[in-house]
């Protein structure tokens, strides 16, 4: 890979970085940021109704497990932008062959070809079964 491609697909990686992070931000802003008193829009001290409470609850889970899966998904970009910078990006994990641009575009952090991918996937599958 050629440093103008590494540079786009740098850009890529950024672009993607900046987006995950904007939304974390608001994520966080949103959901864990707020107390229960807050949330319930009640301004006097006396406890809120239990239902309420649960559904509070249940609405920081999903906000706190989508946090979790976009964290990881940050981290995969991050790591992609360190073998850009390292001058390895592109290049298959198991096999050490260049990555199809095609798949670069479509899963810019992608570390396997499609190849080692599927037969990561299978192995996967079996240790499931």
């Amino acid at each position: 890979m050629n440093a103008k491609e590494r540079k786009e697909y740098e850009k890529i990686l950024l672009d993607k970085r900046a987006q995950l992070l904007k939304e974390l931000g608001l994520i966080e802003e949103a959901t864990f940021n707020k107390t229960a008193k807050d949330s319930s829009g009640d301004i006097s001290a006396y406890a809120f109704h239990l239902a309420d409470q649960a559904s509070d609850f249940s609405e920081r889970e999903k906000a706190f497990h989508f946090a979790s899966r976009e964290g990881r998904y940050l981290h995969h970009i991050e790591e992609a932008l360190r073998r850009v910078k390292e001058k390895d990006y592109g290049l298959c994990f198991e096999c050490k062959k260049p990555i199809n641009p095609s798949r670069l575009k479509a899963v810019p952090h992608a570390r396997l070809c499609i190849k080692c991918k599927s037969a990561e996937e299978e192995k996967k599958r079996a240790s499931l079964e």
